[in-house]
């Protein structure tokens, strides 16, 4: 017996790592006392007395084949040695043995490597416990319990900080920082990475040990008599080491891995000798410990106090332990032990990563048993586990479906089947079967796409069984819970069928079935339900259209959509009171929300057999027996408090229904004689205007727009029912119109119009108040295209009314000290003036919506009506403006004063819209000289002419600035320059002592005041139109116009001071942005407008051309300058001549180095990067320019580009400059094809074909490599474009049928691209980068033989890597196009080579890639064996990928 050793103090050192187990992290002492009661070397702690406390420990690491487990033994050692506690190793394969030994406090434990059972250490004296681990399946031989050969190790400790040799992979690689605490000792700095740490064996005196370095190096040394010895040197072979024990057999080695070991400290072990447990199992104390310490770790992982650097150190940990394969053991345990909501979910993890990820390496008989013991769990658990918990396994289990059914796990579907078919399991198989519709239906891309197919198909075999069995467990709770009686109870729960649900059910017994009363179901029979509703939704969603789906079904469905509006049930459940009446009310409704989605499920589908079509139809005549029942107004319930009472997902649900009913089916049911769609119509019509909420009546708007547009369309292409079908609708429609006109209205709705918000702009800047009018308007439009005549006579009349209003305003203006006031002061008429001028604007948008139904075929028809209102407009306009109420004050100046403004701005906006018919009117006027239309645009110059002022509010400025521009732009009239008020507006623009007004609206005067000296008046001769006059107005108004900045021109030097230079920044934003609108607006005009236009400009050019190099390095201002010229390139080429576009262009290539390039692009962010971008725009406009003027700058404009842009942007992540640069190049070589390719009509005659003669290859070379490295870049919208580009270069040049008169030379090199890895800049670019430089094909065949195999492998590349998954189409359309080229050469040459260039699968899975990718040459077959193959080759990977390390494949 050997007697304790006594404590002594602690060593100078850090602790050891303990037991490897989650009680290392999750009961590590804090604090100063960290340290008490621990022996040296920070061991575990003794016990006073009695048995040392269960340690939990966790599988050994499958990579640690016989895992080494080192404890610390709680002694004093000298410095520069440890002393560790007496551990039994068990090598090899075998089952574990109980481990001798003797002392107090002692803790031996055995530990074997490989895959058979487990045992259960015991005690042989007090305090003293055995355990041992054990994986083996054969039997180790029992060593002796003294003499044991002690292991020792020179340099640092086995077991570190973060955890011993022996800890698993998920311990070993802890971060830093988990372990001692404040109070503990400090550690040791450890060896450099770089060099080598060793394990020794001791043996009692006079033994021997042998080490065996990997591959061949071998050594054996004696050991000395204190069992201390070290190896002298350090083998230079480093690795795997093979320790050969004396004794054991060749089977049974033990293999180690590299050890961290604190330098100077030696490793002591023993070897000892266990016997087999009967039970083969864990111990107990182990796992308990282990649940234990588990639950601490994720307890602290979700308290609020924990720190995100402890919360990363925890992940690590449970994530590396998930990693294991023998985890999934620990993991049942705690599932079936444990009620700790985070451990559960955290074990089903663990199970759901195996299965999904590491199955294929998983042993046979392990998966038999997870198979088996985990389906055991939910049956024995599910009623008693949370929901979440219940539902993760659940698809854990159906996991294992999806990758063994049916060949590993054949009866796994009739277990499902079995279980709803039971009574008491029925909720969890319903559970279990809309899982497996959800994860085998449509399965992710972790399976091969044969084996999707097969899931599928079982799946599609078992539709007829399944929705039978769905179809029985809703008519048997159905039935159960009816109350049939001969006589049915009075309202409200009677039946409700009148005239209406006659016509559409045509069967006096399916009214009666519908009318029956909605049955009281308990609460374990509405779950069942809504179980099976939410399997039919998503079976609905996936399966095809066919008998399986039976009428008994449908109706059985529509039963249950009718919970939704059982008003009475809900109302039942609120007034008696209880919390659980509430809750079954809102069950019941959520039933209904189910069954309405199982019916759109159905209604989504397009494509609908020939004989399914009779079931739609009984669909929709049910359905809108229940639209009745919402919509049916009674003396309990108007139609509104109905719908409020609903449940708001009900609504939306049965608004879907309707909208997919009239944008899917409409045109199939119309047909029917025994459908009335009037009637419908006439129920949309009440459930749209009762709708309880905005969005709600926001759904149906669209409905309504959906069926205007669906008869618009159908007018269109039937002309000559034209009349039948609007005599058919009209009704509907007129009463539609009014009602939408009444809901704008605060008239008619002003409580629904005041609680919308007019101030937050949506996505679409657009505020809630102007959503809501906008849609209104739409329907109102489409109706006017309808029935023009009745939608202006319903909206001319409401117009008329608020206009008097309005204009009678003037007799309430008075005249006081500060200038004129409205004198109405009441309250309640201040209200009614609020509401009746927001409704006025309201209408006044409506006519302005309205102006393009007075025009074209229809002007002479409807010329009345228009002018009518059009003379209306134009007294609003000029009254608004004579009596100036945009500055009059109010009583109410907050509210008043800008719906005043409001209004005026309104008027003038809607004048604006009738600026074509105006323009129409023109060219009658012009035949006829008629006087009224000047009268017309002479009173609206006069309304106009005030409002250009700086003291005019800017939302009505802007509107009679628009209002000019059209005039000028669109009606054109030859006397509006003699009108005074233009006159004045010229001389008030041209006055150099005028206030400037705000920068846009002076761009729009500017703008119409050019356009009346330059535009072509309509409907007279070139001899009449006055040019030479024009021409000089025109250049005296430019001149004004840039005064100040032609005087730039003699100081044009780098302005030394700072004020002078913002002025002359200032300076130059203003005239630049006035003269650019200009040449703008003029550029699409006629030849003598432009020459006039650039006669005016031509001095203000050579300024900006001269000040250019001056402000260079001003990002901002060379901006502005280059989008001027951009400006001009466009617009005046041609008229600026080819010397001096010669000299601009020179003078920009001249500035444009490559550092002033760099320093724009890299130093002065997205200014300098848009300076760069107008640069490449305008020589954009070059490249494209027909003739041969510009082709002499090619040469320098390729350069540039790929020698001087491309470089600086080519490893940038950022987008800027990208897509200007390749647009260039695409036009580049679009429009100068022949610079490259050249070709003549005889050479095609003759040879009948067009081999083209290449020149300047390596530019064209260079060009294709820039766009080959595109598509190796994150951004998907350079992606797009560069696709785009490719396919245009081929469907308008032929660029991937550059022909070969030869056979196909080269393949791509091997791809470079390793398996998992992710697309960036490098992979493929080493391909690409050879383009140039393969030198095997002729030039003609540049881009056939040398080129278009490699894009076709980037985009495979890209493919497989899921990098752009966005443009999946695209790419596999550009694909076939590539291929096309060269099919042959694309299947038996690209398409074997590229699979041989492919890491990550083997050759068996390569071949297997091969004959799956049909030689189909159509593009649907095609595009899907490239999908397939990408997906195939991502599925082998992955499998490959969760193999075991060592794993032989056959």
């Amino acid at each position: 017996m050997n007697e304790p050793r006594k404590q002594k103090r602690k060593p100078p050192f850090t602790k050891m790592a303990g037991p490897l187990s989650f009680t290392n992290m999750a009961t590590r002492p804090r604090g100063p006392a960290a340290g008490a009661g621990r022996g040296s070397g920070g061991g575990a702690r003794r016990e006073p007395s009695g048995a040392a406390p269960p340690r939990a420990r966790l599988p050994p690491s499958p990579l640690d084949s016989g895992l080494v487990r080192f404890q610390r033994r709680s002694r004093a050692v000298a410095p520069g040695a440890c002393h560790f506690r007496r551990v039994g190793l068990l090598v090899g394969g075998g089952r574990a043995a109980r481990a001798g030994g003797s002392g107090a406090g002692a803790r031996r434990d055995a530990t074997g490597g490989g895959g058979g059972r487990v045992g259960r250490g015991g005690e042989d004296s007090a305090g003293s416990r055995a355990s041992s681990l054990s994986r083996g399946s054969g039997c180790a031989a029992e060593a002796p319990s003294t003499s044991a050969p002690q292991a020792l190790g020179p340099g640092q400790a086995a077991a570190s900080e973060r955890g011993g040799r022996g800890a698993p992979a998920w311990a070993r690689s802890l971060p830093s920082g988990i372990g001692p605490r404040q109070g503990a000792p400090k550690p040791l700095p450890s060896l450099p990475a770089a060099e080598p740490h060793f394990l020794l064996f001791q043996f009692p005196p006079g033994g021997r040990t042998r080490c065996r370095y990997l591959p061949s190096q071998r050594q054996s040394w004696p050991l000395n008599p204190e069992g201390s010895a070290a190896m002298p040197e350090p083998p230079a072979a480093l690795g795997q080491r093979t320790w050969r024990l004396p004794g054991m057999s060749s089977s049974c080695a033990l293999l180690l891995r590299e050890c961290d070991l604190s330098s100077g400290l030696f490793v002591k072990g023993v070897l000892g000798r266990a016997k087999t447990n009967s039970t083969g199992s864990i111990p107990q104390a182990s796992e308990e410990a282990s649940l234990r310490a588990l639950e601490s770790l994720m307890t602290e992982f979700f308290h609020d106090c924990t720190t995100n650097e402890r919360k990363r150190e925890i992940e690590e940990l449970l994530n590396n332990f998930a990693q294991q394969i023998g985890a999934w053991r620990f993991c049942l345990y705690f599932l079936s032990s444990t009620r700790n909501d985070y451990v559960m979910m955290y074990s089903l993890t663990v199970f759901e990563n195996l299965i999904n990820k590491m199955w294929l390496g998983v042993p046979s008989q392990d998966k038999m048993e997870i198979r088996s013991c985990l389906p055991k769990l939910l049956l024995a658990h599910h009623k008693t586990l949370p929901y979440f918990i219940r539902n993760k396994l659940c698809k854990v289990i159906v996991d294992i479906g999806r990758q063994d059914w049916p060949m590993f796990y054949h009866d796994f579907f009739t277990n499902i089947l079995q279980l709803i078919q039971s009574p008491v399991t029925t909720p969890l198989g319903l559970i279990m079967l809309k899982t497996t519709s959800e994860e085998l239906a449509c399965p992710r891309e972790d399976l091969s796409v044969a084996r999707k197919e097969e899931l599928r198909k079982l799946l599609l075999d078992q539709v007829q069984t399944v929705l039978g069995l769905l179809t029985g467990i809703l008519e048997t709770v159905w039935d159960k819970h009816s109350v049939t009686a001969a006589t049915p109870p009075p309202s409200p729960t009677s039946g409700e069928s009148g005239d209406l649900l006659s016509n559409l059910l045509q069967s006096p017994s399916s009214a009666k079935l519908l009318n029956q009363p909605i049955p009281i179901l308990d609460a374990e029979s509405e779950y069942v339900c809504s179980l099976a509703l939410e399997c039919l939704a998503h079976l609905f969603s996936w399966i095809p259209l066919s008998a399986s789906i039976t009428p008994s079904l449908l109706t059985t469905i529509f039963h249950f959509a009718r919970f939704g509006c059982d008003i009475r049930a809900r109302k039942m459940a609120s007034v008696n009171g209880s919390s659980q009446n509430c809750v079954l009310g809102q069950e019941r409704g959520r039933l209904g929300v189910l069954a309405m989605s199982c019916i759109n499920e159905l209604m989504s589908k397009n494509c609908v057999p020939m004989e399914f079509e009779e079931y739609l139809l009984r669909m929709f005549q049910q359905t809108f027996y229940l639209l009745q029942k919402i919509t049916k107004d009674n003396n309990a319930h108007t139609v509104k408090s109905r719908l409020e009472e609903l449940d708001e997902s009900y609504i939306e649900k049965f608004t879907d229904f309707l909208r997919l009913f009239v944008s899917v089916h409409l045109r199939r049911i119309e047909s029917y004689s025994q459908f009335p769609v009037v009637e419908f119509l006439t129920l949309l019509f009440k459930y749209t205007f009762h709708q309880p909420t905005h969005e709600g009546y926001f759904s149906c708007l669209d409905i309504w727009t959906l069926f205007l547009d669906y008869l618009t369309s159908k007018i269109k292409s039937r002309l000559g029912d034209k009349e039948a079908v609007l005599n058919r609708y009209e009704d509907a429609l007129v009463l539609l119109l009014t009602e939408v006109l009444n809901r704008i209205q605060f008239r008619y709705n002003q409580a629904q119009l005041e609680e919308l918000d007019d101030e937050t702009l949506d996505d679409d800047q657009q505020t809630e108040w102007q959503r809501y009018l906008r849609q209104s308007l739409e329907v109102v439009a489409k109706v006017m295209e309808l029935l023009p005549t009745h939608a202006f006579s319903t909206l001319f009349p409401v117009l008329q009314d608020n206009l008097e209003v309005y204009l009678g305003l003037q007799q309430f203006i008075v005249t006081s000290g500060s200038g004129h006031r409205l004198n109405i002061t009441a309250e309640n008429d201040c209200r009614r003036l609020h509401c009746s001028l927001r409704d006025l604007s309201s209408l006044l948008q409506a006519v302005g919506r309205l102006a393009e139904y007075f025009i074209g075929d229809v002007f002479a028809a409807r010329f009345n009506d228009a002018l009518t209102v059009v003379e209306r407009l134009v007294k609003v306009t000029l009254y608004g403006s004579q009596i100036k109420l945009y500055n009059i004050e109010t009583a109410v100046p907050s509210v008043l004063k800008p719906d005043l403004i409001d209004v005026h701005a309104q008027a003038l906006a809607a004048l604006q819209a009738h600026s074509h018919w105006l323009a129409q009117c023109c060219s009658e006027a012009h035949r006829q000289n008629s006087e009224q239309f000047v009268s017309l645009i002479s009173t609206t110059m006069e309304a106009v002419a005030p409002l250009i002022s700086t003291k005019v509010q800017d939302k009505l400025l802007l509107s009679a600035c628009h209002l000019l521009v059209s005039l000028a732009t669109t009606v054109r009239p030859v006397f509006l320059i003699s009108i005074p008020a233009v006159q004045k507006v010229f001389s008030r623009i041209t006055d150099a002592s005028a206030q400037r007004l705000v920068d846009k609206a002076q761009v729009l005067v500017c703008r119409a005041l050019s356009n009346i000296l330059l535009l072509p008046w309509p409907n007279l001769p070139e001899n009449e139109q006055q040019w030479p006059v024009r021409s000089i107005n025109h250049a005296s108004l430019i001149s004004a116009l840039s005064r100040d900045y032609r005087n730039l021109k003699p100081n044009a030097v780098t302005p030394q001071r700072k004020m002078p230079l913002n002025d002359t920044k200032v300076i130059i934003h203003q005239t630049l942005s006035v003269l650019e609108d200009i040449v703008e607006n003029i550029s699409g005009e006629s030849t003598k407008s432009r020459q006039i236009c650039y006669q005016s400009l031509q001095e203000s050019v050579q300024v900006s051309l001269a000040l250019f190099p001056a402000f260079i390095h001003q990002s901002d201002v060379t901006d502005e300058m280059l989008s001027f010229f951009l400006t001009l390139f466009r617009g005046l080429r041609v008229q600026m001549g080819v010397p001096f576009t010669e000299q601009i262009i020179q003078t920009f290539l001249n500035m444009f180095t490559r550092e002033q390039l760099a320093e724009s692009i890299l130093h002065e962010g997205s200014t300098g990067c848009r300076v760069v971008e107008k640069f490449l725009k305008i020589l954009q406009v070059v490249v494209q320019e027909p003739g041969q003027v510009f082709k002499p700058f090619l040469p320098s404009i390729i350069s540039l580009c790929m020698e001087q842009v491309y470089p600086i942007i080519a490893e940038r992540p950022s987008p800027d400059v990208k897509a200007e640069l390749f647009e260039l190049l695409f036009r580049t070589l679009h429009h100068n094809w022949r610079y490259f390719f050249k070709s003549t009509v005889l050479a095609s005659v003759q040879r009948g074909i067009a081999e083209e003669q290449m020149e300047n290859e390596p530019q064209f070379s260079a060009i294709m490599q820039a766009f080959g490295q595109s598509f190796l870049q994150p951004d998907i919208h350079l992606f797009k474009q560069n696709l785009f580009y490719l396919e245009t270069l081929n469907t308008k040049q032929k660029l991937y049928h550059k022909v070969s008169a030869h056979p196909l030379e080269i393949i791509l090199p091997r791809c470079s691209c390793a398996a998992g890895s992710t697309m960036g800049s490098g992979g493929l670019t080493c391909d690409l980068a050879a383009l140039t430089h393969l030198g095997l094909s002729p030039p003609q065949k540049i881009f056939r033989t040398t080129m278009l195999f490699q894009f076709v492998n980037v985009l495979l590349q890209v493919l497989v890597h899921k990098s752009h998954d966005l443009l999946q189409e695209e790419i596999g359309i550009a694909i076939y196009n590539m291929a096309s080229v060269d099919f042959d050469g694309f299947f038996a040459a690209f398409l074997p080579e590229f699979l041989t260039s492919c890491d990550g699968v083997d050759a068996n899975q390569k071949n297997v890639l091969g004959r799956n990718f049909k030689m189909d040459r159509d593009l649907p077959s095609f595009t899907q064996n490239v999908h397939r193959l990408v997906n195939d080759l991502r599925y082998y990977r992955l499998c490959n990928d969760s193999l075991p390390p060592g794993t032989v494949k056959l």
